[in-house]
């Protein structure tokens, strides 16, 4: 398994900056963040000759590429303008990662909120989508990888797995993440990766704690939950109570060995945890010595 760095870990940073302090850190790869407004993204303003630059750079770094991220989320919606800006996004993103080399689009599985109960109708446009953009990026041998989000339509691991294999495309997977699947609906990791396993082509690592004994999830957008919601704090991985150890044993025993990428959540929580020089390394650290004793 290879360790990746996420652009989300660094909104002190530039991309360039970021990626040279992945490097320092002995990382294997980059996750890019799509999107506008952040420092350390790419967005529709950067240019193919920019992102040529930018691949120069992280091939005399030995970074790979190992995802970009696409904040996109209306591709169930029946809505034809907004599904096609987020279709249209996803297109872009498609390009971004064969000129960088990369494997993997994040993909958010839909937008579903509390209360929405048109789920049959939006899940039907989903598939529908992807079916679409998955057929799109096969040519160039790009995988798109529906997480384990909350407010999306693939939240814990069954409707996940379900919703993907439903889409029968070789090219779909699972960005399995299991802190957010454990402060959604507290499913534990055997139960997340023995029905998820063959179709995880993507990890994300982080921790947390929660806050007291109350662990309601609320949730008002897809990309994040407001501080005053929050039922949880984000900590460095290996001080919170995602075992990790276990979870990185039973994804070896499966024949995983793709990116374990640190979504270090700087950017939306920078309250919780120190700036990345320290915090992801910590995190790093912690990871390569649970691998070399597995």
């Amino acid at each position: 398994m290879k360790i990746a760095g996420h652009t989300m870990g660094t909104p002190e940073y530039t991309l360039s900056e970021a990626a040279i302090l992945f490097s320092k850190l002995g990382l294997d790869a980059i996750e890019i963040i799509f999107q506008e407004d952040y420092k350390c993204a790419l967005n529709w303003k950067t240019t193919d000759e920019e992102l040529l630059a930018y691949k120069q750079q992280f091939d005399k770094l030995s970074l790979e590429v190992s995802c970009i991220v696409s904040y996109a989320s209306d591709y169930n919606l029946e809505d034809d303008k907004k599904r096609m800006t987020a279709i249209e996004e996803c297109l872009r993103c498609i390009d971004i990662a064969y000129i960088l080399g990369a494997k993997y689009i994040r993909i958010y599985g839909g937008t579903f909120l509390d209360g929405d109960m048109r789920f049959d109708e939006k899940r039907e446009i989903l598939v529908r989508t992807m079916r679409l953009l998955a057929d799109k990026a096969a040519p160039f041998e790009i995988n798109l990888v529906l997480e384990n989000h909350f407010n999306t339509m693939t939240t814990g691991p069954q409707i996940t797995y379900d919703i993907v294999k439903e889409i029968n495309r070789e090219n779909v997977g699972i960005l399995y993440d299991q802190a957010n699947i454990g402060f959604l609906s507290g499913e534990d990791y055997k139960k997340c990766i023995e029905i998820q396993k063959d179709k995880i082509y993507y990890v994300h690592v982080k921790d947390f704690i929660f806050k007291s004994n109350s662990r309601e999830f609320v949730g008002g957008s897809v990309t994040h939950v407001k501080e005053e919601d929050r039922a949880v704090v984000t900590k460095i991985v290996g001080e919170g109570i995602v075992p990790w150890k276990e979870i990185l044993q039973r994804l070896k025993e499966i024949g995983y060995s793709g990116y374990l990428s640190l979504e270090y959540e700087r950017r939306w929580h920078p309250m919780d945890i120190p700036i990345a020089d320290e915090g992801m390394k910590k995190s790093a650290d912690y990871l390569r010595a649970i691998m070399d004793r597995i």
